[in-house]
């Protein structure tokens, strides 16, 4: 009997969230959680469903200037220490935008492990914007390389980050935009109080926040006074603006 090899294993994207736009004129790619080591493949159901509403309101919002919005399905679900295996999985998402859509803007939007992919995958050349929620990063260490930040020159970041969570040190978080901001002015960070990993607690002003950032940041609508305000403060006020119970009642729809 003749050996069999195993399949290779590929990242692949999602179907669009929504109908697809009759014209693509940007795309969100969505990154899902993930672990720090595992070789494991994603549940695919499990491992899309902290993004699969945000990405849903991301496409209605834009669906009117051309926005697609997918999930990213990565081959496996661990960063897996210097293969940094979700953040090649993030890139070659990217390049499979430009290969369908052609030369459109990108947002990465990630959460936990997917925050950390997409601020390290910022870089690409299609990539214009970057929301991170409650991004995982590594404890810093002196043996070690520090994250980079030199790849997010140029592109608009937003990092959110519940001041509560026990999960993803927020601190961690700050001390990242710190460092991103001394290099590319259009870097912020908002803080929601009291709440943790999953940002549930103030669910509706997170999402209220992602919309409005990622509509800016792709088609280029004016966002709210807050994030001006964030964008244009020096460290560490822009790091840590509190996001507000209600953001975004009172934001156009």
């Amino acid at each position: 009997m003749a050996h069999q090899a195993t399949p290779v294993r590929r990242a692949r994207l999602g179907r669009t969230l929504g109908p697809e736009p009759t014209a693509v004129s940007g795309v969100v790619l969505l990154l899902p959680n993930g672990d720090e080591n595992s070789g494991r493949r994603p549940s695919p159901m499990l491992a899309t469903a902290s993004v699969r509403a945000l990405g849903r309101r991301l496409a209605r919002a834009g669906r009117d200037e051309g926005l697609a919005a997918h999930v990213v399905h990565y081959r496996c679900r661990g960063w897996n220490g210097g293969e940094a295996s979700l953040a090649a999985d993030a890139t070659w998402a990217a390049d499979e935008v430009v290969r369908r859509y052609g030369d459109v803007p990108v947002c990465l939007v990630g959460t936990g492990m997917g925050g950390r992919a997409g601020l390290r995958a910022g870089g690409h050349e299609a990539v214009n914007s970057v929301l991170a929620l409650a991004p995982w990063l590594p404890e810093e260490d002196a043996a070690a390389p520090p994250e980079p930040v030199k790849q997010l020159v140029g592109r608009q970041v937003l990092i959110v980050h519940g001041t509560n969570d026990e999960r993803t040190d927020p601190e961690l978080s700050f001390r990242l935009a710190a460092r991103v901001k001394k290099a590319n002015r259009d870097v912020c960070r908002f803080e929601v109080h009291a709440d943790g990993h999953g940002l549930h607690q103030y669910r509706d002003e997170v999402l209220a926040l992602a919309e409005d950032f990622v509509m800016g940041a792709v088609f280029g609508r004016a966002v709210s006074r807050p994030v001006r305000d964030a964008l244009a403060a020096p460290p560490p006020l822009g790091l840590r603006m509190p996001l507000a119970a209600g953001f975004g009642s009172s934001l156009r729809r």
